[in-house]
């Protein structure tokens, strides 16, 4: 089978992107609000693939961009060698239609290229979170405050009507992890811990 993995890093990406994608596969699998923090084989999408690459029903894996596998270079590292390992041919669509195997045989710049790039997707996230610190940082010290305004209060029945608690509930229900449901949906841990401190009470 040729199948197409997509994912996008919060749950209000639609992935219209991937529209532009016209070829043919035998199946389309979309992780959406996922975060490239979460490995590849705790999302449920890439379970269902990797189910499917075991029974070596998979020859090839199209992707857009390496980053859709993962954010954390290792993590997307080792998913490369395993699929490597498993004889299913990995394409980029985003860099080229850049191919893992040509004729059967392995490309020999494969390696190379995966390497420097999952290490850039990696270096371009933490660049991320530091700029956005550094601009906290910055607002607090114009005077600026963070969090709720001084004497505005919320109760638990407003604070768990919002959509974003009902994801998290929903989540939760399901037996998913604090790590988990903060990466998928972009919100703190401490949200998610407050949202399951209401509904056990």
């Amino acid at each position: 089978m040729r199948i197409k993995y997509n994912r996008t890093s919060t749950i209000n990406q639609d992935g219209e992107r991937f529209k532009l994608d016209t070829d043919t596969y035998d199946f389309v699998l979309f992780d959406k609000g996922v975060s490239g923090k979460v490995p590849f084989s705790e999302r449920e999408k890439g379970k269902l693939l990797i189910e499917l690459i075991e029974k070596g029903k998979v020859q090839e894996l199209v992707v857009e961009e390496l980053s859709r596998l993962g954010r954390n270079t290792i993590d997307v590292i080792s998913t490369l060698h395993w699929l490597d390992e498993k004889g299913v041919n990995v394409v980029v669509r985003g860099m080229g239609n850049l191919q893992s195997r040509v004729n059967g045989k392995k490309n020999p710049i494969w390696n190379l290229i995966t390497s420097v790039m999952s290490s850039l997707y990696e270096l371009e996230r933490e660049q991320i979170l530091e700029r956005t610190e550094m601009g906290r940082k910055m607002y607090v010290m114009n005077g600026g405050k963070l969090g709720r305004p001084v004497g505005t209060e919320e109760n638990s029945k407003t604070f768990l009507d919002k959509p974003k608690s009902k994801q998290i509930i929903s989540l939760l229900e399901k037996g998913k992890s604090v790590r988990d449901i903060s990466g998928r949906l972009g919100v703190s841990p401490k949200t998610v811990v407050k949202v399951r401190r209401f509904v056990e009470v």
